[in-house]
């Protein structure tokens, strides 16, 4: 596979800007804008919880957050959230419920579209959703694919390590 085609598929997982994220007719945007509440956190501080109800989606614009979850009883590190992060798009477009916890980890700000503001939206602009569809998609095969580079290089680090032996 050439560098082409490689970086033709990067281009595949990477975030979108949010401005191509949130294309759509004036009325929308001035819905969506005019409903926007910024909120700034202090370290330490829980954003939200794994399961609660979830009150829309969030734009990180400062700080530093970290995405951790339970399964099994057993207690996930998901990894961080950074500026210009989109933070909960499954809980937005699924069943409503958060599906990890968001800890504050250094002073941050946030921008939250509440959801009733992102339900008209979607309402009066339906292509909307889907754009956001995609760009969970995106974050997902994205952080498969961070996965998997994660393990192969874990099993690379102890052949390494046996080889040396």
């Amino acid at each position: 596979m050439g560098p082409e085609a490689k970086s033709g598929h990067m281009n595949v997982v990477q975030a979108h800007p949010l401005a191509e994220l949130f294309q759509c007719p004036a009325a929308t945007g001035n819905l969506l804008s005019g409903s926007a509440q910024s909120i700034d956190f202090k370290p330490g501080e829980v954003v939200f919880r794994q399961f609660e109800v979830c009150r829309g989606l969030y734009l990180v614009l400062s700080g530093h957050f970290l995405r951790r979850a339970e399964w099994l009883e057993t207690p996930l590190t998901l990894g961080p959230v950074r500026c210009g992060d989109l933070v909960e798009l499954a809980a937005v477009l699924g069943d409503g419920l958060h599906t990890y916890t968001l800890r504050v980890q250094s002073p941050g700000t946030a921008v939250l579209l509440p959801q009733e503001a992102l339900n008209l939206a979607f309402h009066d602009y339906p292509p909307l959703r889907m754009q956001l569809l995609e760009e969970l998609a995106r974050q997902v095969s994205g952080s498969y694919r961070t996965s998997c580079m994660h393990r192969v290089a874990k099993k690379l680090r102890k052949r390494t390590e046996a080889a040396l032996k």
